[in-house]
């Protein structure tokens, strides 16, 4: 037995040991959030046992002794009720091995301990066993898969068993390989065993991780990797953890599908559709939406291929992705075999590239009578926006066996952006439950879960079934309508008026797919307020204004020239006012003091803008940082704060790239410098080395080919 790491733990919160335990969940649960060459493990069984006594002659007796109690096999549960977290609703689904052999298992883990192997027996008793000779040591036992990535390069790594043996009472976690032998009978592999610690000693906490035999540790690099890496980047993750004060809001990543098949599926469709990066023709990041696109498709193939087995039949179902944007998720589900079609208000460059076989339609909108999908399986709502809280009411319109899954992005109610009213949650958390009160209300069965993508908007919403029989269904449609006229009196934002996204991320996700024009004029005021429809219209409801057709540049660069110019030398002042002087030397060996100014805080910048100025920002996707960062002569924005910039360093940088000095000098002298004409000492730079025109008499034209702006 060897220590491979210790760590002492500052406990300011009093959060252990109950927060190590806290940690150990997360690396049974979720074990690829440290190893990043992991797609996740998955739980076939839970149970609890005794330690057998090395003095014990005989093989444990069913019910006592080393035998299971209380198993409860194939079920989520908890190993430690004050400790662990539940498990998401596969626990125990899957697996080779049926989670009732966990029994036998230990039956047979036990005797061979006792009779063959009392070095193990001693590592998994730890120190206290023998200062309690007669309390028998209580286990909880957990037999879970750990499932590699796919990957190309690795295409042989196969999933591995482990029994996972838990003594809460005595601070220690051992993990044991499994091996099956020709029978399919499952025994411990005595090579690979570590056990992860909680000491307290002196007032002090500890966590350390042991290794049961290191001349036997195989590293794959994969599911076993070097022990050092338990004993360094393991066991830092586990010390941060466990005196985390922080509960996810959120449930496990991929809780509602199989993380094995979804491993599998995924690797496979990235390989087919990864082609479709090079040919890419939108403004948008084609590493960032194909492979979302690509793992949205995975996710949604395995829950309906689980769909149809839970059902007993072979149809694929049918869809319709409204909001379908630059129509990737409908190309990938159609080729898959799933007939369907995607409606957006805007038509997009790649739609040509497709092919026949991937419908995709120009249209508007509007949550009314004539937009219902009577025979469609699946409305799908990828960051639809405005339509978002309208999908599970015009999936429940449609049909009684129409479903529906969203992934919602922006925050939007019925009638214009969603207004928060709850500071105890975040805004996303709140909009989420928001989402889930109108799905519960539409009379669905909701369910609710993370996706692997790379968005910090993951969390996905699914109404798979109804909470109520066909036959109330004119009931249940009574109270929808009351629900949706009731939401009227809640404060919303009005078209126009809504709050721009306000991180670079929220930005991209809304880039990416469209929104839908009404195609409709607005409802009057008087029946808004009212909360009605129009007679004869079919609308459901009155005052939805979605956006135009062609989208708003919201960068800040469609702003006044003169506006832009008073901001920043409003904000350059602020700055310089706080006095920090530099000296250097120049080029012609002269000192020079320069005013490089201090260092404020968006928020702090935000303090002294005018309401009206920063109202007018707000309009803006990024607001006043987008502004600052846009104008890159002036100022640096890093981590949220601002400073005026300091071209002297930007000189010394590492030199950029060939493409990048070519541009460079295409462009060089073709704007005025800002700081020769309002900085009160000038600019830093001589005019021979400013890339900036020192006065109207050093201007040049521009030889940059002007690019062509498309439509995101």
């Amino acid at each position: 037995m060897v220590e491979l790491g210790r760590v002492s733990l500052g406990d300011p919160g009093a959060l252990l040991p109950t927060g190590f335990w806290a940690a150990v969940a997360v690396w049974l649960e979720r074990p690829q959030v440290a190893n990043k060459r992991l797609c996740g493990a998955r739980t076939e069984a839970r149970g609890s046992a005794s330690l057998p006594r090395a003095h014990t002659e005989k093989g444990p007796q069913r019910g006592q002794g080393p035998g299971l109690e209380g198993l409860d096999a194939g079920e989520p549960g908890r190993a430690s009720p004050d400790t662990e977290p539940e498990l998401g609703p596969r626990a125990g689904r899957e697996g080779d091995a049926p989670a009732a052999g966990l029994d036998s298992l230990w039956d047979r883990v036990s005797q061979s301990l006792v009779h063959d192997n009392p070095e193990m027996l001693a590592f998994l008793s730890g120190p206290a066993l023998g200062s309690q000779p007669e309390a028998p040591q209580k286990l909880d036992l957990i037999l879970r898969t750990v499932i590699p990535k796919a990957s190309p390069h690795c295409p042989l790594t196969e999933p591995k068993k482990e029994l996972v043996v838990q003594d809460v009472a005595n601070g220690s976690v051992t993990f044991l390989p499994l091996e099956e032998d020709d029978e399919g009978n499952l025994d411990v592999k005595m090579s690979n065993v570590y056990q992860l610690q909680l000491h307290h000693s002196e007032g002090e906490w500890f966590i350390s991780v042991l290794i049961f035999c290191p001349e036997r540790w195989h590293s794959d690099g994969i599911v076993y990797p070097k022990p050092s890496w338990l004993g360094e980047e393991l066991l830092a993750k586990l010390a941060r953890w466990a005196v985390e004060n922080r509960k996810s809001e959120f449930k496990s990543t991929l809780s509602l599908v199989s993380i094995l098949r979804y491993s599998k599926m995924y690797q496979e469709l990235k390989e087919k559709y990864r082609d479709m990066v090079k040919v890419w023709p939108e403004v948008t990041d084609p590493e960032k939406f194909v492979y979302e696109d690509v793992a949205i498709a995975t996710y949604l193939l395995i829950l309906w291929e689980e769909e149809r087995a839970e059902r007993g039949v072979t149809t694929k179902q049918s869809f319709v992705d409204l909001g379908c944007g630059n129509g990737l998720l409908v190309h990938i589900l159609s080729n898959e075999g799933h007939p369907g079609r995607g409606i957006d208000v805007r038509r997009r460059k790649i739609w040509d590239m497709y092919g026949p076989q991937t419908q995709l339609e120009e249209g508007s909108i509007i949550p009314s009578d004539k937009t219902l999908f009577p025979g469609v399986d699946w409305l799908i709502g990828n960051h639809s926006d405005e339509l978002t809280p309208w999908i599970p009411v015009i999936a429940a319109r449609s049909s009684y066996t129409c479903r529906f899954f969203v992934l919602p992005c922006c925050f939007f109610d019925f009638l214009g952006r969603y207004c928060r009213r709850q500071s105890k949650k975040t805004q996303y958390r709140e909009y989420l439950d928001f989402v889930l009160e109108v799905g519960l209300s539409c009379g669905f069965h909701m369910q609710e879960d993370c996706l692997r993508i790379p968005s910090t908007k993951r969390v996905c919403l699914i109404g798979k079934s109804r909470t109520y029989l066909p036959s109330a269904e004119v009931w249940m449609d009574e109270q929808r309508t009351r629900y949706i006229h009731s939401r009227q009196s809640h404060p919303q934002s009005l078209p126009g008026e809504e709050d721009a996204p306000t991180t670079p991320q929220a930005a991209d996700d809304h880039n990416s797919h469209g929104t839908f024009d009404a195609g409709a004029e607005c409802m009057p005021d008087s029946l808004a307020a009212e909360g009605r429809a129009a007679p004869g219209t079919g609308l459901w409801i009155s005052g939805f204004c979605p956006r135009e057709k062609a989208e708003r540049v919201r960068n800040c660069a469609a702003l006044p020239r003169d506006f832009i110019d008073q901001v920043v030398l409003q904000v350059a002042n602020l700055l310089l006012d706080g006095k920090k002087l530099n000296t250097r030397r120049s080029e012609d060996g002269s000192l020079k003091t320069w005013n490089e100014g201090g260092s404020l805080s968006l928020a702090e910048v935000a303090a002294e803008l005018k309401p009206e100025t920063l109202q007018r920002l707000k309009r803006e996707c990024g607001g006043l940082q987008t502004l600052l960062r846009n104008s890159h002569q002036v100022f640096e924005v890093l981590n949220g704060r601002v400073h005026i910039r300091d071209w002297r360093r930007e000189l010394q940088k590492e030199k950029p790239p060939e493409a990048k000095r070519s541009l460079s000098a295409e462009v060089f002298k073709t704007r005025l410098c800002w700081f020769f004409a309002h900085h009160p000492d000038g600019c830093v730079l001589p005019a021979a080395r400013c890339p900036f025109a020192h006065g109207p008499e050093e201007l040049r034209r521009s030889q940059a080919p002007k690019k062509q702006r498309q439509a995101p």
